[in-house]
């Protein structure tokens, strides 16, 4: 089925052409386009690690080589496109890949990783954005969309929380391609108040991912001396929501095809179903209280409830949120109310509208600064349970 996408997405490039973009229409491609990578005598590229794009290659000429990056579904929602792979280049000159965008238009910046003369690494955007061209030096390296962050990075996170045994760390599920939904949760199995952390359901979102490392680490600390109270709040700390779809280089969805902020209450998926689950077999006098859900978008924002909002929900939001937009170096942020709409199946709506509680999307700038984000987040963290006993009086 990929290859037959890859071919689809090569005859889509075909007949719309490549756009008007920033350096020279190509010639005619001298190699037929390949999933597992292309080289020459001059250099190679290679989608042959965890979190390597699905792409397409295909070679221009011996110091030119170009990459479709397609979606994992038609049409994507919010094109995220993803795009990660390792190079070689030989030395005596440098090595040019063409990254072309099926259906999106360039979002991320590249990162590059790599041995060389850094001064010898440039990028330039199509004017259209529909492709990127990047400049490598000789040598070896890795270019991806956002810093690579995989598996390894979340099982130390967890061990992080975990540590000292004041969490403990669960398997909620599996996902489609046997991997594990890995959690820790934080206080008392039967403290009554439960906060919900969710993150990375979309892949390429690694600035969301920056923020909810550095508010779940200040939560954990905060449980491990005694600031929060683990007998009267629980949390179920998730970050690595689509394990499949990262370690895939996914744009968006799932290895099912799904965005999985559109599953919740169908729960289709997996990995949505693992968390309803593990939900529906709380005892009875654990309730969820709060669920914040990570995510990155082209500005920092927090979408909240709006008119359907309980007391509590707007107390909550005028203690935590409301007046810090400019207050945090850095990271000015908007606040966005929007009522629920239980047809969407995002997680904000499904667990506003199952338990009538504050449901937050945490929205992080694609290109917020990594500090700024972490500090923010920090301070948030701190602030999170004293604005919400505050709000529970209500």
């Amino acid at each position: 089925m990929r290859q037959a996408g890859v071919w689809l997405a090569f005859a889509a490039w075909v007949m719309i052409g490549s756009g008007s973009v920033a350096f020279a229409q190509p010639p005619a491609p001298t190699s037929k386009p390949s999933g597992s990578g292309c080289q020459t005598a001059q250099g190679s590229v290679h989608f042959d690690f965890e979190g390597a794009s699905r792409s397409a290659c295909y070679v221009e000429d011996e110091r030119t080589l170009s990459i479709l990056v397609t979606p994992e579904h038609l049409p994507p929602i919010n094109p995220s496109p993803w795009y990660a792979f390792r190079y070689h280049a030989v030395e005596g000159g440098k090595l040019t890949v063409n990254v072309r965008y099926i259906g999106a238009r360039h979002r991320y910046a590249p990162q590059w990783r790599g041995s060389g003369d850094p001064s010898a690494f440039s990028v330039a955007v199509g004017q259209d954005r529909s492709a990127v061209s990047i400049t490598l030096p000789p040598g070896e390296g890795v270019v991806t969309a956002q810093p690579l962050v995989t598996s390894a990075h979340y099982d130390k996170l967890l061990e992080q929380l975990a540590k000292n045994r004041r969490g403990s760390r669960i398997i909620l599920g599996r996902s489609h391609d046997g991997r594990s939904i890995k959690a820790v949760r934080l206080g008392n199995s039967d403290a009554p108040s439960l906060v919900l952390l969710l993150g990375r359901q979309h892949p390429p979102e690694v600035t969301g991912a920056v923020a909810m490392d550095a508010f779940a680490l200040t939560i954990a600390k905060l449980v491990r001396s005694g600031a929060i109270d683990g007998k009267q709040f629980q949390f179920l700390i998730v970050p690595l929501l689509n394990p499949d779809g990262v370690a895939r280089g996914h744009w968006r969805a799932n290895l099912g095809g799904a965005d999985l902020n559109r599953d919740w209450g169908t729960f289709k998926q997996p990995e949505t179903r693992a968390i309803g689950d593990w939900l529906a077999r709380l005892p009875a006098q654990v309730r969820p209280v709060l669920m914040l859900d990570f995510h990155s978008t082209n500005r920092n924002l927090f979408y909240v409830q709006g008119d359907e909002a309980s007391a509590q929900g707007k107390a909550f939001l005028a203690a935590w949120l409301r007046g810090k937009e400019n207050a945090f170096a850095g990271y000015p942020f908007k606040i966005e109310p929007r009522d629920a709409n239980p047809g969407l199946g995002t997680t904000k709506n499904w667990f506003s509208t199952t338990y009538g509680i504050p449901a937050y999307t945490y929205e992080v700038g694609d290109d917020s600064d990594p500090a700024a984000v972490r500090t923010t987040a920090e301070a948030l963290a701190q602030n999170l349970i004293p604005s919400l006993v505050m709000a529970l009086k209500e």
